[in-house]
C-alpha cells in the first residue's frame, strides 16, 4: 500500500568520534510519540540506510495504529561501522541524539541491536524501552511477543485458508535471529513440520537439531512445497518473481516490509495466496515495549498479544466483504484510527 502520510521529520546522524552513522525518522506523532526500534546493519551507504529508516518508520505507524496503541510511528536506522568500534559509546551517542529529540521519539531493540545495547541508551535518555526485564512487568527482549502474535494469526488465516489447524502442515520459516527461533518453538510444539532457511550456520544447525527442521537455502525457501511461509528475515523478501513462484497458500511472518512493491500483494490474491498483513500480526513486540513505556502490567500486555489474532479476523472479513485485498483493508482501518486522531492526508486516503 502507497504511504501517503510524509514523515514529519528526518534527523541525519553523525558522530564520527564513536563510528555513529544513520538515521532517526520521525513518521507520524498524530497518535502519540514516534515509537520504534533501533536498527544496526550493515548498508551499501546512507541512500539505502535511509529508505530503508523511511519504510520501517512508515511500517510502525501503520503498525502502531492498527493495534490500538497511543503511539506514532518512528524508526532508527544505524550503519554497521566498518571498523572495531565501541558498542558503549557508540550507543551512548546514540541515546544523546534521542535525548536531543525531546520525547518525541521512543526507542528500543530491533535487528541487531539488543537489551544491554538499550541500556547504554538508558544512560543518557528515559525514552527508551526493551530493558532489562523485572518480575511481573513488560520489558526485556520483545521477541517472544512478537512470535506469540505472530503464532495466534497464524492460527486464524490457516483456520480461514485451508480449514485446518496448524498441526501437520508444513511450515517454510525463513530467518531463525530471535523471533524466528520462538516462533518455530511454537509452531513445533503445535506439530506443525519445518523447513527452515538460516544463513547464519550455527543458527541453522541449532534449528535443524531442536526442531528436525529440513534446511534449504534462502533462495529455495519460497519455492518449497509448504502450507505455509514465514519470512523472519529482513524486508522485500517477496517480489514479482518470488510471489509467483510461491508453493504456500498462506503469508504469515514477522518481518517487516515484506512486500517488495503494492503490486505483490495483487499477485498473490490473484492467486489464492492469503497473504497476512506484516505490520498487523507482528506487533507483539511494540505492544510489550509500550507496556513498559506506559507502566502495564504484563496481564495488559498478553491481553493485547493475543488480540492480534482477533484484529486479523476482523481485517480478513473486511477484505472479504469489500472485494479488496488483505493489506488494502489493514491500511483502511489503519488509515481510519489515525484519522481519528486529525490526519489531513488519512482523510483524503479514506474519501478515495
Amino acid at each position: 500500500m502507497e504511504d501517503l502520510l510524509p514523515p514529519e521529520s528526518v534527523v541525519r546522524l553523525n558522530d564520527p568520534e564513536s563510528g555513529l552513522r544513520g538515521f532517526i525518522v520521525i513518521h507520524s506523532t498524530v497518535l502519540g510519540p514516534a515509537a520504534g526500534g533501533c536498527r544496526l546493519w550493515q548498508y551499501a551507504d546512507e541512500a539505502a540506510a535511509s529508505i530503508d529508516a523511511l519504510r520501517l518508520a512508515s511500517g510502525m505507524t501503520m503498525k502502531n495504529a492498527l493495534a490500538g496503541l497511543p503511539l506514532g510511528g518512528g524508526k532508527a536506522v544505524l550503519m554497521l561501522p566498518a571498523a572495531p568500534f565501541s558498542r558503549t559509546r557508540l550507543f551512548d551517542a546514540f541515546g544523546r541524539a534521542v535525548a536531543n529529540l525531546g520525547g518525541s521519539y521512543l526507542t528500543a531493540e530491533d535487528v541487531g541491536t539488543s537489551v544491554d545495547d538499550m541500556a547504554l541508551v538508558r544512560s543518557q535518555t528515559s525514552h527508551v524501552a526493551g530493558l532489562p526485564r523485572r518480575p511481573d512487568h513488560p520489558g526485556g527482549d520483545p521477541s517472544p511477543w512478537t512470535a506469540r502474535g505472530v503464532f495466534g494469526a497464524m492460527q486464524v488465516a490457516v483456520k480461514r485458508r485451508l480449514g485446518r489447524c496448524l498441526d501437520g502442515l508444513t511450515v517454510a520459516v525463513q530467518g531463525v535471529g530471535h523471533v524466528g527461533f520462538a516462533l518455530c518453538e511454537l509452531l513445533h510444539a503445535a506439530g506443525a513440520k519445518l523447513v527452515i532457511a538460516e544463513c547464519r550456520s550455527d543458527l541453522a544447525a541449532r534449528a535443524a537439531t531442536r526442531f528436525g527442521a529440513d534446511l534449504v537455502s534462502s533462495r529455495a525457501i519460497a519455492e518449497v512445497p509448504s502450507d505455509v511461509f514465514a519470512p523472519c528475515a529482513l524486508g522485500g523478501v517477496l517480489n514479482l518473481v518470488t510471489a509467483a513462484s510461491l508453493r504456500a497458500r498462506v503469508v504469515c511472518g514477522p518481518a517487516n516490509n515484506q512486500l517488495a512493491a503494492p503490486e505483490v500483494g495483487d499477485l498473490l490474491a490473484a492467486r489464492g495466496v492469503l497473504y497476512a498483513p506484516d505490520y498487523l500480526v507482528n506487533a507483539g513486540g511494540i505492544i510489550n515495549v509500550a507496556g513498559e513505556y506506559l507502566s502495564w502490567t504484563e496481564g495488559e500486555v498478553s491481553t493485547r498479544v493475543d488480540g492480534v489474532a482477533a484484529r486479523l479476523a476482523e481485517v480478513l472479513d473486511a477484505a472479504e466483504r469489500d472485494g479488496v485485498t488483505p493489506e488494502h483493508a489493514a491500511a483502511r482501518v489503519a488509515y481510519a484510527v489515525i484519522e481519528r486522531g486529525g490526519s489531513a492526508p488519512a482523510k483524503r486516503w479514506l474519501a478515495a
